[in-house]
């Protein structure tokens, strides 16, 4: 990603479809903490940090 910091968000046209990619070379290491986020925004939790940096429209 041009701002080195992954897509971790709700798609634009439905809340059905969770983005998590770009993590680039740190996919690997950075996969557990995404898929708590992603996990927690598919239950409607509140995520343990905030995922507006990551948000799909910040581009």
């Amino acid at each position: 990603m041009p701002d080195s910091l992954p897509v971790i968000s709700y798609a634009s046209q439905s809340t059905r479809i969770v983005y998590a990619f770009g993590h680039g070379h740190l996919g690997l290491t950075q996969s557990a903490g995404t898929a708590e986020l992603v996990a927690d925004m598919i239950q409607s939790r509140d995520t343990s940090i905030s995922t507006q940096p990551f948000r799909a429209q910040r581009f």
